[in-house]
């Protein structure tokens, strides 16, 4: 914890002296276990410890992170970076050594770990890769992590957000095509999913979905991505749905959105150029010409949500 504690704090953007704080409660977060008082009271463990911290005479801010290391909400950042660590350094540590939670035997409590890191960050607004997070733990472990430990541990993660969000009320079809591109990052995939459950609900939206879906589904089975070439897009309606490409892609910043918004303008090329255009054509050049532009427009989504696991797709 020592060590990852402050690696967790300079993925938040703590300051120096934040994360030195996070730092020092590291070093102290689990002496509190020791004593007698929480092994008969284990609900007091970090509670006791912030006090014992402040006897001893720590700064305050060191205390209380010790103190809220085990809460659903960190108060302090400094609390945020320690409760994250601790939380990643059990899950990828005991996923490594094989003790990953099967069926209802979940003995170390893996899954409120995994529940409670989730909760932490959506609740304190705090963007976060737990990519990063995940391999930033395993490089410290005693033992070697396997092929495959960390997507696990992220997957496992996934699933536990997925159960949150959906306790929230989300259409899991929301959920779902949220978290297919958003997974790894929490708060983002929390904020996106309530945005797109608005989203799927407004008048006119089946026909917006309809228009993208046309491009992905003519293109998905394709197995490399095709070199686009606007130069060489003869028909007006061609030429047209490249510059409504253009000016959508121009627009994203990554939100549910802006994806919403440049969909909502590029349907009406969408829908010309498929009036229009013949995308199978004869020339394999024009062909895959043709399927390059739809590839360009399907990839819009890409990095916000999985719009094909949408109802109506």
């Amino acid at each position: 914890l020592e060590a990852l504690t402050p690696r967790i704090a300079t993925m938040l953007d703590l300051s120096e002296e934040e994360t030195e704080v996070a730092r020092r409660a590291a070093a102290l977060s689990k002496a509190d276990l020791a004593t007698n008082m929480v092994v008969e009271m284990t609900s007091l463990q970090g509670i006791m410890g912030g006090h014992y911290a402040r006897l001893a005479g720590e700064p305050e801010p060191v205390a209380a992170a010790i103190a809220e290391q085990y809460e659903t909400k960190s108060a302090t950042r400094p609390g945020l970076a320690l409760a994250l660590a601790d939380r990643l350094d059990s899950l990828v540590g005991l996923f490594a050594v094989g003790l990953a939670p099967t069926g209802s035997n979940d003995p170390f409590a893996l899954r409120r770990a995994a529940i409670q890191a989730v909760e932490n960050l959506i609740a304190n607004a705090q963007p976060f890769d737990l990519r990063e997070g995940i391999a930033a733990a395993a490089a410290l472990l005693p033992v070697n992590a396997e092929e495959g430990d960390e997507a696990a541990v992220l997957a496992f993660m996934t699933g536990r957000l997925e159960a949150l969000l959906r306790d929230q009320g989300l259409p899991a079809t929301v959920v779902r095509a949220v978290l297919a591109e958003k997974a790894h990052d929490p708060y983002a995939a929390a904020r996106a999913a309530e945005r797109l459950a608005t989203v799927v609900e407004a008048a006119g939206w089946e026909t917006i979905l309809d228009a993208y879906a046309r491009s992905v589904r003519i293109t998905r089975d394709l197995e490399e991505t095709l070199s686009l070439r606007p130069d060489a897009l003869q028909e007006t309606a061609a030429r047209d749905l490249y510059a409504a490409y253009e000016q959508a892609t121009a627009a994203q910043d990554g939100t549910v959105e802006s994806l919403v918004s440049s969909l909502r303008q590029i349907e009406p090329a969408i829908t010309r150029f498929f009036d229009e255009v013949l995308v199978m054509d004869e020339d394999p050049a024009v062909r895959e010409n043709r399927l390059a532009l739809l590839q360009a427009v399907a990839s819009l989504a890409d990095g916000v949500a999985d719009l094909s696991q949408l109802e109506g797709f």
